[in-house]
């Protein structure tokens, strides 16, 4: 995690995971979302702020949820249907509930499928904010599947290589696959050079972006260390920033991603969809479908070993691969408690009176 986005020691509150999930929880019921929906919901943001990404957790999103509901942006009882469906896809229709109380059951559904064919697929259409998207790969976890998922994020931020007015969001796109000895790959990136929740962290923090984070409002990246401005005073580049740097990199996964999930899902690109409709798409491989899974585990932890192992250059502890600084964080905010920001302490135990759920934190 860049320091750029971790709390200062001295603006930390600790909150134990209980009471993070019970708050969080109570909020969702409070808008009017189903037991079993608000704990699953729950169950995605807590599960980020566990990981340390705190960008997607309760920090920033909570309030803008409360907000949606309250403005009838999102609807707290969807009544989803399936579109169409074949033995190893379908395609969902979401009516508008947040991705976090659809994407679950989505990704169940792709991994029942996996079980059964050996690979299964969704793409779900409008839809609310879906949070972490390692979530859902971390899903296909818990059955020995490789897991995936991509979503289409609005259009109004991200602009592509050489362009002056922005056609993608920060669309990001998760992969998870499975070890023996180590813990398990997870990938998890927008396809800007930062995902723009984490930009939202900054301000709440007190620190800068780093040059080429955004882009001025005709495309050209800043290339100085500035404070983060309002949104709708920037736009973003694609991962990789300029073309030398590899920018369209960064901007073929953005239109992967607006593919995969909003034009095969039927939702349309993203930046069509527009306001809260978002789309997402979830697949499930079963290892046992093309390797055994003890062989598949076992050239996993070679592969990590030899990364993990090697002498790191210099200046440097470590050599990390993408989810092991998440899972090391993971066990010690809860043995510890999740430090969040005093403002978001504050915001919780405001909305928690006002909402009259008779919770404090910590």
């Amino acid at each position: 995690m860049l320091r750029h986005f971790l709390v200062p020691e001295a603006d930390q509150v600790l909150v134990s995971e209980a009471a993070a999930r019970e708050g969080t929880q109570a909020v969702f019921e409070a808008m009017g979302v189903p037991l079993d929906d608000a704990a699953l919901a729950t169950d995605v943001l807590i599960t980020s702020d566990l990981r340390g990404c705190e960008s997607h957790g309760i920090s920033n999103q909570l309030r803008i949820y409360v907000d949606q509901y309250r403005n009838a942006r999102l609807n707290p009882t969807p009544d989803v249907k399936v579109l169409r469906e074949s033995v190893v896809s379908a395609t969902l229709d979401a009516d508008l509930g947040i991705g976090l109380q659809v994407g679950p059951r989505a990704m169940e559904i792709a991994m029942e499928k996996a079980a059964e064919f050996g690979m299964g697929a969704v793409g779900v259409q409008r839809c609310g904010h879906v949070g972490m998207l390692a979530y859902y790969p971390l899903m296909a976890l818990e059955r020995d599947m490789i897991g995936v998922c991509m979503v289409s994020a609005g259009g109004h931020i991200q602009v592509p290589t050489f362009g002056s007015e922005p056609v993608f969001g920060t669309h990001p796109i998760a992969w998870a696959a499975p070890a023996g000895r180590h813990p398990p790959f997870v990938f998890d990136v927008a396809t800007t050079q930062v995902a723009a929740n984490k930009i939202m962290l900054t301000r709440r923090i007190g620190s800068n972006l780093e040059p080429g984070w955004i882009t001025d409002l005709n495309g050209e990246p800043i290339t100085e260390r500035v404070e983060a401005p309002d949104y709708g005073g920037f736009f973003m580049p694609p991962f990789g920033g300029t073309r030398e740097n590899g920018s369209h990199k960064g901007y073929g996964f953005a239109m992967i991603a607006d593919i995969m999930s909003g034009i095969l899902s039927g939702n349309g690109p993203g930046f069509l969809a527009g306001g809260n409709e978002l789309s997402q798409f979830v697949m499930a491989f079963k290892i046992d479908a093309f390797v055994d899974v003890d062989e598949f585990k076992r050239d996993m932890d070679a592969l990590i070993d030899r990364i993990v192992n090697m002498k790191p250059a210099a200046g440097h502890e470590r050599v990390y691969y993408a989810g092991l600084i998440e899972h090391e964080e993971a066990a010690k905010r809860r043995a510890e408690g999740i430090p969040y920001h005093r403002e978001v302490v504050d915001w919780f135990n405001g909305a928690s009176a006002e909402l009259d759920l008779k919770l404090r934190w910590p």
